[in-house]
């Protein structure tokens, strides 16, 4: 596998290129922060089984001006890739949204709107190349309208809508669409938030998702627990949402 990894400097991404380079496979890593793509990317090539050099460029969400530079590297450095797995995303409370007007504009542009424009930018390549794989972190808290994560939910949602319409659209292209729907993960995202006691972590997320990846699977919930998590509060009505705080 040739995979371009966009938020592969931290958290889940991070795990997920880990692993992927471990096992032999080639990465390239897009991020924000030239200086951390840099050290990440040497220390991937440590991992590698053969020393391959692991390439990174920048890429900014809140950037999509950057978005066909950033994916021409990466087909330069891998010889056209073959997947994409996309990690990145703002988060922010919902307390610290509904203050801040300008805050849930960001957040929402860059989780639905911007994510949605890179993904458009992966799929005609991929598409071009006969296919390949795209991987994309949504969110659980997409799968219903919620009290704390409301805004948060909202953009997660619409982007969850988006992927499950390109699998539909396109997996008889040859190109295979996995949606990652993950629950409460300890990550630098999620800190000094109070964890349930199903909490996941970065690593174990990431032998999920690469397992899936493989299998060629259109939806994941992770950590496992989630996923029946999920289908009850799908279930709930809304006069029960309306009076719980989930």
């Amino acid at each position: 596998m040739k995979a371009v990894v966009l938020g592969g400097t931290t958290g889940m991404g991070r795990a997920i290129a880990r692993l992927l380079v471990e096992r032999g496979d080639l990465v390239f890593l897009l991020g924000r922060d030239a200086e951390e793509l840099e050290r990440s990317a040497a220390d991937l090539s440590a991992r590698h089984p053969k020393r391959a050099v692991i390439g990174s460029a920048v890429c900014d969400l809140e950037r999509p001006e950057g978005f066909g530079a950033a994916l021409d590297a990466a087909d330069r450095a891998l010889g056209e890739f073959d997947a994409v797995v996309v990690t990145a995303a703002m988060f922010a409370t919902q307390d610290a949204l509904e203050a801040d007007v300008e805050l849930a504009r960001r957040l929402v542009t860059v989780n639905y709107a911007n994510t949605v424009v890179f993904c458009e930018h992966v799929r005609k390549r991929l598409l071009a190349r006969g296919g390949g794989r795209l991987v994309v972190f949504s969110s659980v808290a997409g799968d219903r309208g919620r009290k704390p994560v409301a805004i948060y939910g909202s953009s997660k949602a619409g982007l969850s809508a988006y992927l499950e319409a390109l699998d539909h659209k396109f997996h008889a292209d040859g190109l295979s669409v996995l949606c990652v729907k993950p629950g409460f993960v300890k990550t630098s995202m999620t800190a000094g938030l109070k964890p349930p006691p199903f909490a996941g972590e970065p690593e174990q997320v990431a032998r999920e998702v690469v397992r899936a990846m493989d299998r060629r699977k259109p939806l994941l919930y992770t950590p496992k627990a989630w996923a029946p998590v999920m289908l009850g509060i799908r279930s709930l009505p809304r006069f029960v949402m309306r009076r719980i705080g989930f």
